[in-house]
């Protein structure tokens, strides 16, 4: 993530996308869009009462091959409930440190699953697929490209 008061660069471009899932079929390319985003525990909030799970995250922009981050928010709407696995084993009790890498998300019979590196993960039980994917700043240079380790 990048550090607290970081600005963005201004000599990048500020592209930013706002993207409205609405069916299964719109899943795929959301969860690619936001592969490699990185969000601390904190900036997790489920909202019950509201349906709403919300993610500030640090998205690599991959879509635009440049090497650069954005903050982006995550909506979640019309979630009936919301369960959490593995979560300790995040470190979550530490939410201020820690943070967390998506890897991919699924969506099976209403089901949304967040995948985040090891092993840790999210699951919604949703009434419909209300998602929103809204970059909030401009773009910074990332401090590195995100690798992964082949099995």
């Amino acid at each position: 993530m990048s550090a607290p008061g970081t600005l963005p660069d201004t000599n990048l471009p500020d592209e930013r996308l706002l993207l409205l899932a609405q069916d299964a079929a719109d899943i795929p390319m959301l969860s690619a869009l936001l592969q490699d985003a990185v969000v601390r525990p904190a900036d997790i909030v489920w909202q019950p009462r509201a349906h709403r799970l919300i993610l500030l995250v640090n998205r690599y922009r991959w879509e635009r091959g440049d090497g650069t981050r954005v903050r982006s928010a995550l909506r979640i709407t019309h979630a009936l409930h919301a369960q959490r696995r593995h979560w300790t084993d995040a470190g979550s009790h530490d939410p201020g440190i820690t943070v967390l890498e998506l890897l991919a998300f699924t969506l099976e019979d209403l089901s949304l699953t967040l995948a985040f590196a090891g092993g840790p993960t999210l699951r919604l039980a949703l009434e419909c697929v209300d998602i929103t994917l809204e970059d909030v700043s401009g773009p910074w240079v990332a401090s590195r490209e995100p690798g992964h380790k082949l099995d």
